[in-house]
């Protein structure tokens, strides 16, 4: 073509990205208050030491997009609920709504406005949990959305791996959508003891399944003696004197009731030498013990989406899993077989970290059964 005759052509519009962020989104997880939901809840939350996190994993989406895709139009909110983070990734961006005047803090509705004023986006990315996904579904999105995920509770499949995939997934984006769903559960429930989620509805999400989190799947179908076949082989193996922090999952629960002891339902306890050393502990309250004394992490596998660490387990974080003598895993063979070959993942907001855990690792699947299966970062691009 004559480059002149080129100039003369219509150029297709730029992608006109939103950006939505929960600010407060994740304060529960490090706190081991199993979600964030409310202003009774987040208080409680900042005075146990938890910071907020939601804005970093949205600066991080940010970046992914933007380097891959520099020529974007943002849209977003102002303040904490998107421009900051814009402002953090060096990414340009327009305001499109603000938070009602004098408001402390932010809240559902305004979430739910906001979704409104990005109406005109071909993308909205949105940070947060399962409860800003609800808030999205019921503000009626016009277009695709897109979740990074930044909440406790991240069991909805309309959110991507990770933040990095988010961006990359948003950068790519060609306009063909999928449907996803979203599902929550009652935190007031839920941390009484474990419950069931409860499908809302669908969102439409870019087609991109590679890098989708999907649908947390629950462990009904599993054989009865599954989790206490593999429990028995967690206690048999546990060693004289060291310390074992027993993650949330069912699986865990039957290696409590292996030693005669009832944990707590979706929290993160502690045990040593058949007894309770600690219950229900904070991240800073982990991060003290492992610190003190040999510690081992036990964790099970979050089914349908094959999450290891990131996802209701954030009493994990970096500087935990720095201090544990290694880690316990464990899945049933239904679990690992449902994943179709796809990894285990982790996410725990940090790349160095997470980078640490790739390649193939031992699987307690039964009493005497293990087999070796690959783990991965969630922000590896698929």
């Amino acid at each position: 073509m004559v480059p002149h005759l080129a100039r003369l052509l219509p150029q297709a519009p730029p992608v006109i990205v939103g950006l939505l962020v929960n600010p407060v989104a994740g304060l529960g997880g490090p706190a081991g208050l199993k979600g964030s939901d409310g202003p009774e809840i987040q208080a409680r939350a900042l005075a146990l030491g938890a910071e907020p996190r939601a804005a970093a994993r949205a600066a991080a989406a940010l970046r992914a997009l933007h380097g891959r895709r520099p020529g974007i139009r943002l849209r977003t909110v102002a303040g904490p609920m998107g421009e900051d983070c814009a402002v953090a990734a060096g990414v340009p961006h327009e305001i499109a709504y603000r938070p009602r005047p004098g408001a402390r803090g932010t809240d559902a509705a305004d979430t739910r406005a906001a979704v409104r004023a990005l109406g005109g986006v071909d993308l909205l990315l949105f940070a947060g949990g399962d409860g800003t996904a609800r808030d999205v579904l019921d503000a009626g999105p016009a277009g695709a959305v897109l979740g990074i995920p930044a909440g406790v509770k991240v069991y909805s499949g309309c959110f991507a791996l990770s933040p990095f995939a988010a961006g990359a997934t948003a950068a790519g984006f060609d306009g063909r959508t999928l449907d996803a769903e979203v599902v929550d559960l009652d935190e007031a429930a839920h941390r009484s003891g474990p419950v069931g989620v409860r499908l809302y509805g669908t969102l439409r999400v870019p087609a991109a399944r590679a890098r989708l989190s999907g649908r947390k799947t629950g462990s009904s179908a599993e054989p009865p003696g599954s989790a206490e076949s593999i429990a028995r082989a967690v206690v048999a193996a546990m060693l004289p004197g060291a310390a074992y922090a027993l993650g949330p999952g069912a699986t865990t629960l039957a290696v409590g009731r292996a030693l005669g002891l009832e944990l707590t339902p979706l929290g993160v306890d502690v045990v040593r030498d058949g007894a309770l050393l600690a219950s229900d502990v904070t991240e800073h309250r982990l991060l003290t013990l492992a610190m003190s004394q040999v510690t081992y992490g036990v964790l099970s596998v979050i089914g349908g989406q094959g999450f290891l660490l990131g996802r209701g387990n954030q009493q994990f974080s970096p500087r935990v899993l720095d201090r544990l003598a290694g880690l316990v895993v464990v899945a049933t063979p239904q679990k690992l077989a449902a994943l179709g070959g796809r990894p285990l993942l982790v996410d725990s907001g940090d790349a160095a970290a997470d980078a640490a855990f790739n390649g193939p690792a031992r699987v307690v699947t039964g009493h005497r059964t293990s087999v070796m299966y690959r783990i991965q970062s969630a922000s590896e691009d698929l």
